[in-house]
């Protein structure tokens, strides 16, 4: 797989000039380039990880590059997606990395698959490529890409990030361990929350993709020591670097084939339960509340259960905020019951996902209330533009 037939790999003088940095280095040299040359990747996401890798990938001179994505550029990737630019905004993003990738290295063979990873096309999409690069945000993917690559006998360079945080690997290389060895179940649908959600520094996922695309190198140079049995572990606030040892379980399943991971990952049973809760929960949409706030009536508490930072990027005049940490703990029931004071609960978010879960934990107090849909978003969307979107 990674041992091309070299003599069949020529350089032109474009590139004996290009990649000239790498000839003179004695662990690439021509031989090294040329695999380079004949290596393919196929890199899957190309978001935060799937940018900075993609990038330093075309400009080391790999000569084919997959990218799976259905996704478009939005504003908000902007601060940490540094392959898309402000002219692709509303634009694939595959046709921006594309652009981009084209830009840096025009011999680059770039191929386009505009759809999501599935259990139905992961396979034939992942054969025809060397090694896979897991660049996704989400478990029932990651389970996914690990295990097409344990099926196709492919290394698969992992990593990924929250906050301040990241983490890299390689697995399924050279018989050591996989995914499943470092997560053998999925965690609870929600439990982790999102980059949307909980935030991510802008700088982080491209010191994690460029460590993933360092290990894509190694791999096809056969160079180094890969991360293949270490989990390295990267905190950007303490600035430090720390090493955990993954082993294969030999008690963990056989992959057999691929399955439904979004069932695997208890997705839909997550989503029955969330669509029933909401159905049981009375709610009202922005436009609703803009008429209730200018009828001057004050019956009612706006309650906002953002984090206090999102407070102060953007509220809904007269909102009163109570974090929704804070009513989980069961913490703050005592001040909202004091709040309300007989007087009808109105509760709200970032898009209406973490005021729902809170008026799920209220109910429980016996305490009832009505969900913004779309929340604060949808206020500055719909109702008041001045108000900041984030």
């Amino acid at each position: 797989m990674l041992n091309p037939n070299l003599d069949q790999i020529q350089l032109n003088k474009e590139e004996y000039e290009r990649f000239s940095r790498h000839l003179i280095l004695p662990e690439v040299g021509l031989e090294g380039q040329k695999r380079l040359k004949a290596a393919s990747i196929l890199c899957v996401g190309t978001g935060g990880l799937g940018s900075p890798l993609l990038l330093y990938l075309a400009a080391a001179g790999v000569g084919r590059l997959g990218i799976v994505d259905a996704d478009v550029v939005d504003s908000s990737n902007l601060q940490r997606q540094v392959i898309h630019g402000t002219s692709w905004v509303g634009k694939p993003k595959i046709e921006s990395a594309k652009h981009r990738i084209h830009e840096i290295n025009p011999l680059c063979q770039v191929d386009l698959y505009n759809t999501w990873l599935s259990s139905e096309n992961a396979l034939e999409i992942a054969e025809p490529y060397d090694i896979v690069i897991d660049g996704t945000d989400n478990f029932p993917t990651r389970y996914l890409v690990n295990d097409a690559c344990v099926l196709l006998d492919k290394p698969n360079v992992y990593g990924s990030i929250y906050r301040f945080e990241g983490q890299a690997t390689v697995f399924n290389y050279e018989g050591g361990p996989n995914y499943r060895d470092l997560y053998p179940e999925p965690p609870p649908p929600g439990l982790v929350p999102s980059c949307a959600e909980g935030g991510v520094l802008g700088i982080l996922p491209g010191i994690i993709g460029i460590i993933q695309a360092t290990e894509a190198i190694k791999i096809i140079l056969g160079q180094g020591t890969t991360l293949s049995g270490r989990l390295l572990l990267f905190n950007s606030l303490d600035m430090k670097f720390r090493e955990l040892k993954l082993r294969p379980n030999p008690e963990r399943p056989v992959i057999e084939k691929l399955v439904d991971y979004q069932e695997f990952c208890g997705i839909p049973q997550a989503q029955a339960a969330e669509a029933e809760q909401q159905a049981n929960m009375e709610e009202m949409t922005v436009q609703d509340l803009k008429q209730l706030l200018d009828s001057d009536t004050d019956d009612f508490v706006l309650l906002d259960v953002r984090n206090p930072h999102e407070y102060e990027i953007a509220r809904i005049p007269g909102s009163v905020l109570i974090p929704l940490s804070e009513i989980e703990s069961g913490e703050a029931i005592p001040k909202v019951k004091e709040l309300l004071n007989g007087h009808r609960l109105i509760a709200h978010c970032k898009m209406g996902g973490r005021s729902a879960k809170a008026l799920g934990f209220l109910q429980e107090a016996g305490i009832s209330g009505t969900n913004v849909t779309g929340g604060i978003t949808a206020w500055s969307r719909e109702i008041d533009s001045s108000i900041p979107e984030y």
